[in-house]
């Protein structure tokens, strides 16, 4: 890709955003507004963390794998049996909660610390201190629990021995009673002898017995994984939900991102013309002028308000007509548009008061015979008009031009509304009437109907010098521009340029197109000789004289 035409697709986005910059801040402004509205009244959630260390049982532990996997396995063996359910209900009964099983359950996290012997539990609830109550107790009740369920295995076995060492002391203590009682009797001496031998096989078995109890508790201290509570649970003081600053971050992001996507789709939506490229490259045209958005109110803003922008603007336009037909002059000038109240009869009217300004005799023709408006504009009178000369042959051309507060600036009404207005324009006729008026003018302004309305314009267009279509962005259609002008050069016509009216030349979408040179405002004037001064964007002048010889009709 180019690089300048990369710069411009870039600039042209640039703009595109810029121009949408409310739409963009808005939407944005609200999605983060409502996403912290929306975490500001809700209720916190609070998260209590606790952590356990397994004691793991000394009889288990070695420096091979198999043991590495064995404490892993450990590991997620007390994980799950921390949230089973005899556990919960140890919990709810301590501590008098009125919560269920499975909501409880539910809450509960609880996650072995990889490549280590620590297990990490997680509460999350409403009230910070009831979450750092549950996860200690939860872990009060799952050791107790724990250490019965592993001293249950060797219960039996120390039961059997302890009974059997009751039983043989029983057995020392009868015998030694007896030895006792005998005492030095000489006639008992072989009874003594038997108690005697039998005591000393009690002793032997009571010690042996003692010595398989002891083995039997160092087996069950050996084989025994404990837990040591290494961070006892406290009250959360930040929730960890709803996390506002983020969620209101997020949502902006969003909010923002949507709001290119709407801007984005909004511009491949609109079928509408909206700037100088859009002409360029949809209708192969060159943008003669820009003409903003002012009031109404004003007939002729040029005559009215002759140093406004506005008036810098039909100036600037008038210059650019002359550089655009510098080697066939324009005597009459056609102005129409592709659809209805796109502002021709405004460009009409105040191009003409320009030219009359500028020391041009002009003449502005209303030749939209179906709904003519240059007289209502103007305040005139429409009585006699351009329809009146197709009725009289006779008539007199200038008796029917009407003087405006403009100096050199004539008018000639529409007249009466004709039944036929495409074949009186398109006729003989007309022709003649125009090679009059050039008696009395330099150039002849012509104010026709929208093209795509009706065909006058159609007829008229190549019997004239030139044709001015007038575009207003953002309500002109693209197809209909098109078709304009598809049926202008269809019919031979020489299509000058187009004018962006009614532009919002404040908006940022026409910045760009302002730098571009598009828009030439305070940079044209005309003298009192009739001489254009064209100021360009270097520091010098140029000078061309109008050429005002007339045209032959044939």
């Amino acid at each position: 890709m180019d690089v300048s035409t990369f710069s411009d697709d870039l600039r042209r986005y640039l703009t595109l955003i810029l121009h949408w910059t409310w739409l963009v801040v808005l939407v944005t402004i609200l999605s983060g507004a409502a996403a912290y509205l929306i975490s500001m009244r809700t209720t916190p959630i609070y998260q209590a963390v606790t952590k356990v260390l397994i004691n793991e049982a000394p009889t288990s532990k070695s420096a091979d794998y198999a043991s590495v996997l064995t404490s892993e396995r450990l590991a997620k063996t007390y994980a799950e049996l921390l949230k089973t359910e005899p556990v919960i209900e140890g919990v709810i009964e301590e501590l008098g909660l009125s919560r269920s099983v499975t909501s409880l359950k539910g809450g509960i996290q609880v996650e072995p610390v990889r490549d280590t012997q620590l297990i990490e539990i997680r509460l999350s609830d409403t009230d910070p201190v009831r979450a750092a109550n549950i996860l200690n107790s939860l872990f009060v009740v799952f050791d107790e629990m724990n250490l019965e369920r592993q001293t249950d295995r060797f219960s039996t076995s120390k039961k059997n021995l302890e009974d059997q060492l009751t039983d043989m002391g029983d057995r020392i203590s009868e015998t030694s009673a007896a030895l006792n009682d005998i005492g030095d009797n000489s006639s008992k001496q072989t009874e003594r002898t038997r108690l005697e031998t039998d005591l000393a096989q009690y002793r032997q078995l009571y010690s042996n017995l003692l010595l398989s109890y002891e083995q039997v508790r160092l087996t069950e201290a050996q084989s025994t994984s404990t837990l040591t509570q290494i961070e006892v649970a406290i009250p959360p003081t930040v929730p960890i939900r709803p996390r506002t600053t983020i969620n209101t971050l997020v949502a902006s992001v969003v909010g923002f991102i949507v709001a290119l996507g709407v801007v984005f789709l909004i511009e491949a939506l609109d079928i509408t013309i909206k700037n100088p490229e859009d002409v360029a490259r949809h209708l192969g045209l060159p943008v003669l002028g820009f003409v903003a958005r002012h009031d109404k109110n004003l007939a002729v803003v040029t005559a009215e308000q002759p140093r406004s922008p506005i008036s810098e603007a039909f100036r600037s336009l008038r210059t650019n007509l002359q550089f655009a037909s510098v080697d066939y002059p324009i005597h009459t000038l056609l102005i129409t548009s592709p659809s209805p109240a796109e502002g021709k009869t405004t460009i009409a009217i105040n191009l003409g008061a320009i030219l009359a300004q500028g020391g041009l005799k002009t003449s502005l023709v209303d030749a939209d015979l179906r709904r003519p408006n240059v007289h209502k504009v103007l305040g005139l009178s429409n009585r006699r008009g351009l329809s009146s000369l197709f009725v009289n042959p006779n008539a007199d051309v200038s008796t029917n031009l009407q003087q405006t507060a403009t100096a050199n600036f004539t008018v000639l009404t529409a007249g009466e509304v004709p039944p036929n207005p495409s074949e009186l324009l398109g006729s003989t006729k007309m022709i003649e009437l125009l090679g009059k008026l050039e008696e009395f003018a330099d150039v002849i302004v012509i104010d026709s109907p929208p093209i795509m309305a009706v065909t006058d314009s159609a007829v008229l267009a190549p019997k004239v010098d030139g044709v001015l279509l007038i575009v207003k962005p953002g309500s002109t259609h693209m197809m209909a521009a098109k078709q304009a002008v598809e049926q202008l050069r269809r019919v031979g016509a020489n299509i000058l340029g187009v004018v962006l009216n009614e532009v919002d030349i404040g908006a940022s979408r026409y910045r760009y197109y302002r730098y571009k040179g598009y828009y030439y405002a305070h940079s044209h004037y005309f003298d009192n000789d009739e001489t254009i001064m064209y100021r360009s964007k270097k520091p010098q002048v140029v000078k061309r004289r109008i050429n005002t010889s007339k045209r032959t009709y044939k």
